[in-house]
């Protein structure tokens, strides 16, 4: 099941999001070997999306990074997100999803 975070984007503006993740015991997750991917969409069925720049650490650190150039063609208002890891047996979990709420810039 994934976890529910939900994220701010000032449009216009460079996003990064870092997030930690620990298994049961508290030990961080290993993520070196896994790849990622994550979007975001005005809606769930809506066949445009945005994706992130996912990068994953050995540490349990995940990144998400949108460019301002990106952030920037976002249209202001609430769209839906989720991040899926691979590991390297192709087994593909959910970590995270939620709402990603784009702010609107005044400085042009």
């Amino acid at each position: 099941m994934a976890t529910k975070v939900n994220l701010v984007v000032d449009q216009g503006t460079t996003f990064v999001s870092q997030i930690t993740f620990n298994d049961e015991g508290g030990n961080t997750i290993n993520f070196s070997t896994y790849t990622g991917a994550a979007q975001l969409r005005k809606h769930f069925s809506s066949s445009n999306s945005t994706s992130f720049s996912v990068t994953l650490a050995a540490n349990g650190v995940i990144t998400l990074q949108l460019t301002a150039n990106q952030t920037g063609n976002l249209v202001a208002g609430r769209y839906v997100y989720d991040l899926e890891v691979t590991d390297s047996s192709n087994l593909i979990s959910r970590l995270i999803e939620g709402i990603v709420t784009v702010t609107p810039n005044v400085t042009r």
